[in-house]
């Protein structure tokens, strides 16, 4: 599950479609621009691009936005398909992302990072985990958000689809600018998206607005290759 915070003055985004790539249905939500910043596709594959703002560097000119990356990549069946297409793409021209890659039929993770000099490619045990991106004050966020987690983590119901729901509209410690569900004065978490996969199907729902005030959601389905 992913929240995506934003500027209050940022175009909304647009809810999922389906789209055939390279043979693909792929499932993404998109900027009015065309980028996308979450991907799930027939083979389970689930793509998320996050800001990496503890990197200060920025591309001086010519920018090319960060959700092209997951659209170049969002039909991929496997990592090193991932890796084939994220490699030769302008990179200087984008600023710092971390790419994570969920790979359902292996039971890998893997993250891309770019910070403007280098792309490095970790491998993550597969097991519940987190990733933060703030441009706000990105370590303290860290160090919030990662308290909420591991505090969540100790309840009866954690792993479940319903706890994991409950964390993504969580306000703890305070409703604010540390909070899972994020709220500030010129920025705040602008919609959710949920990713669920079995055997036959994977589903995407997304819901517009905060997580903790809309009950609104989008469905989308794939049927798994």
């Amino acid at each position: 599950m992913m929240n995506r915070d934003e500027k209050r003055t940022r175009i909304a985004g647009l809810p999922p479609q389906l789209h055939k790539i390279d043979r693909r249905a792929v499932l993404y939500p998109s900027e009015p621009g065309g980028g996308t910043w979450i991907s799930l596709n027939d083979t389970g594959v689930t793509l998320v691009l996050i800001n990496w703002y503890s990197v200060n560097q920025r591309v001086v000119a010519g920018v090319i936005s960060r959700g092209q990356v997951v659209n170049s990549a969002c039909a991929a069946g496997t990592k090193d398909q991932v890796d084939s297409v994220v490699a030769p793409l302008p990179l200087a021209k984008i600023n710092p992302f971390r790419l994570i890659g969920i790979f359902l039929a292996t039971s890998e993770v893997f993250e891309w990072r770019w910070n403007l000099s280098k792309l490095e490619i970790h491998q993550h045990p597969w097991r519940p985990q987190q990733w933060i991106s703030s441009g706000f004050d990105e370590p303290k966020a860290q160090q919030i958000r990662s308290a909420t987690f591991r505090r969540a983590q100790t309840q009866n119901s954690a792993g479940t689809l319903e706890w994991l729901r409950r964390l993504h509209r969580s306000h703890h410690p305070d409703c604010g600018a540390f909070s899972t569900c994020m709220h500030r004065a010129d920025a705040a978490t602008v919609s959710s998206t949920e990713i669920v996969v079995s055997s036959g199907r994977a589903t995407m729902r997304h819901h517009p607005g905060p997580p903790c005030q809309t009950s609104n959601q989008i469905v989308r389905h794939v049927n798994r290759i």
